[in-house]
């Protein structure tokens, strides 16, 4: 069970990686709008879609939002927990360890500025 150190809401599993989200449907636009704590300790990705949450289409939504943002075809992605919620995980299928590496750069990329990344500087 992740702690509260955790720094992004990733968990590597024998065919990929998990992710918590929290997703904002009905929103102005479609964006990946960085971290949030939860109550119980834990981390979130907060993820915001355009699309109204019925018959499935902010989660289609989500999933291709993602698969964009991150270069992924979108089959690999795969809400396997909180269909018909706002909190959410979703399955990346692939290798664990590459997944890992790749989102979690991604995810902190995304929490410093949420409308674009910052060429892949940092200053820290």
């Amino acid at each position: 069970m992740p702690g509260p150190s955790e720094a992004v809401p990733i968990e590597a599993v024998a065919d990929g990686v998990r992710l918590a989200l929290r997703v904002t449907p009905k929103a102005s636009r479609n964006a990946i709008a960085g971290l949030a704590a939860t109550a119980s300790g834990g981390t979130v990705l907060k993820v915001t879609v355009t699309a109204v949450p019925e018959n499935g289409k902010a989660n289609e939504a989500v999933v291709k939002l993602l698969a964009k943002a991150w270069k992924l075809p979108k089959t690999s992605l795969t809400v396997v927990a909180g269909a018909t919620d706002r909190n959410k995980i979703v399955h990346v299928a692939g290798d664990p360890a590459d997944l890992m590496r790749r989102l979690t750069a991604l995810v902190e990329t995304a929490t410093g500025d949420p409308v674009s990344s910052n060429g892949g500087k940092s200053d820290g």
